[in-house]
């Protein structure tokens, strides 16, 4: 009560004419994250529902919490490991020791421990670097600070590696906050995806270290191929004499991403967001189907020199960031397609870029990120198309 009544005290001073009127959206972004904002309609109609803006956020936020966890646990994990085989130092070794969690890799509280201190770092990083310039941007518009770069922040946040610098991480989130959504008019206005931006901008920028050729476990002297570098050199039976197995990759056991390793956590929150309604289900199908649709055909055609045309579509579903980017990157409302056939249509694009980038180009053992930034450049294209499609079709039948 205490603190509702000091906003409403100060807030004559941020509205228009108030001594600090410019800063209006900071008042509005810090009031708006603690209660409900109090806009209503002034005249008819009244279109009343619970969802709006900050509630969409917070489900998706929420649907990324089994993610988040996973990350924790499967970067310590992969840590510890490889401390045992070959030793570190740095101040997070200081800390764990300092504190007597010690590093086994059988200790889930050692591995969620020494994983926060890996997360922690790289989403604080995330969330003050590309929320400053949220914030800038709108108040030199005069806009409201939009609920959506929290979610922007957190999935940023699990798709980069955890080796990567932090200052890296900070030139990543600009670039995807400035160039993947303010330039464009803010949230609602971008048709590129801020976080995947980022992602890609680091991979261009820095491919020798962001390229997903080899694992990206933070202990110096530890080398290896990622699943699908191996897959693309020696087939994806070679995974298992290597000690990954589907299951291990399915419930996220291997190294990767932090965020992406854990198909099943990632099918959790997808779970969640098609029961809130949040994610629409016909970008999901049609990603699936297109995905699986080509796997099926190359597998059919087959390579004599190529070990990836063997891949079945139940590994390219549990390897790299395919089951994290079909739940909260094609799924995502604004960089898709909004026309009901309009999303199979997108999603099963998808689908199809992204094996056939793993399959048929030697360059980038991943393909997810690019096929969801191919999607987003021709979703208003596939738009235009379905409802130039129902014109037509609507205008013969009442010829």
């Amino acid at each position: 009560m205490g603190l509702r009544s000091f906003f409403d005290r100060i807030e004559p001073h941020f509205v228009k004419g108030g001594k600090y009127e410019k800063y209006f959206p900071i008042y509005e972004m810090v009031e708006s994250f603690i209660y409900t904002p109090k806009t209503v309609t002034t005249a008819a109609p009244h279109a009343r529902s619970y969802v709006d803006m900050k509630r969409i956020m917070t489900y998706v936020v929420i649907a990324t919490i089994p993610c988040i966890l996973m990350a924790l646990y499967n970067t310590g994990y992969q840590t510890n490991l490889a401390i045992a085989e070959f030793g570190a130092s740095g101040w997070r070794v200081w800390i764990i020791e300092t504190l007597g969690i010690g590093f086994n890799p059988a200790n889930p509280f050692a591995n969620m421990m020494h994983g926060l201190l890996y997360f922690l770092p790289i989403y604080i990083v995330t969330l003050v670097a590309g929320g400053i310039f949220e914030v800038v941007f709108a108040t030199v518009r005069g806009h409201e600070v939009n609920e959506g770069f929290l979610v922007s922040s957190m999935l940023y946040a699990l798709i980069v590696p955890a080796t990567t610098p932090l200052w890296q991480v900070a030139l990543g989130i600009i670039f995807g906050v400035v160039i993947g959504k303010e330039v464009f008019g803010g949230t609602g206005k971008n048709f590129l995806n801020p976080a995947l931006t980022g992602r890609a901008f680091l991979y261009f920028a820095y491919p020798a270290q962001l390229s997903g050729d080899s694992v990206w476990v933070p202990v110096d002297g530890f080398t290896g191929a990622t699943a699908l570098a191996v897959s693309a050199s020696d087939g994806f039976q070679e995974l298992a004499a290597r000690g990954m197995s589907w299951w291990d990759s399915f419930y996220g056991f291997i190294p990767g991403s932090m965020g992406e390793t854990s198909t099943l956590a990632c099918l959790i929150g997808l779970a969640f967001l098609l029961f809130t309604k949040i994610a629409n289900y016909r970008m999901v199908v049609g990603c699936m189907a297109g995905m699986i649709g080509f796997s099926l055909l190359l597998n059919w055609i087959g390579s004599d020199t190529n070990p990836m045309f063997a891949m079945p579509w139940y590994w390219h579903l549990v390897l790299g960031g395919y089951a994290f980017g079909l739940v909260f990157m094609v799924t995502e409302p604004v960089s898709g397609a909004h026309t009901n056939m309009g999303r199979y249509i997108y999603g099963a694009l998808i689908g199809f870029m992204v094996v056939m980038i793993r399959v048929i180009n030697p360059a980038f053992p991943e393909g997810m990120m690019l096929a969801i930034l191919f999607g987003n450049v021709f979703a208003p294209l596939i738009d235009h198309f379905v409802v130039q499609a129902n014109i037509k079709r609507r205008a013969k039948r009442n010829a």
